[in-house]
């Protein structure tokens, strides 16, 4: 599977890219929403991208390795497609994630709840909960 599709990439560099100008122009940091996830298909860990830097390889956004703890950081593309699991299996890009919240929300449920997988129940629960209901 294509981890970074060049749709993808455009978003992720675009982000990256409106960061750096922020920061040059001494404006606040944007919160960018998520764009790319990546999980293990046989494990907990989870990756939320907002943002790929120049090098082409680095990734910035929200890590969950399954240990509780998710984390705000940097992270490498090329080590996650490297990584190698049993019965021939890889990293995977969720090809259906789309989401309305920016980074910091991912970031503050998913240290909540303990893990990005939780987090995204609870979200999509939240955002059930506020939709109108069907008879007004």
């Amino acid at each position: 599977m294509i981890l970074l599709t060049p749709e993808l990439r455009f978003a992720l560099r675009c982000n990256d890219i409106n960061r750096r100008a922020a920061m040059r122009d001494e404006k606040p940091a944007p919160d960018p929403v998520p764009v790319l996830k990546l999980f293990n298909p046989l494990g907990a860990a989870t990756w939320l991208a907002t943002e790929l830097y120049g090098d082409d390889d680095t990734l910035f956004g929200l890590a969950d390795l399954g240990f509780g703890c998710p984390e705000l950081g940097v992270f490498s593309l090329s080590e996650i497609a490297a990584v190698r699991l049993p019965y021939g299996m890889g990293i995977e890009r969720d090809i259906g994630f789309e989401s309305i919240h920016p980074i910091s929300v991912w970031a503050e449920w998913s240290r909540r709840a303990g893990s990005i997988l939780h987090a995204q129940s609870l979200l999509r629960r939240a955002a059930a909960n506020e939709l109108p209901s069907a008879d007004g």
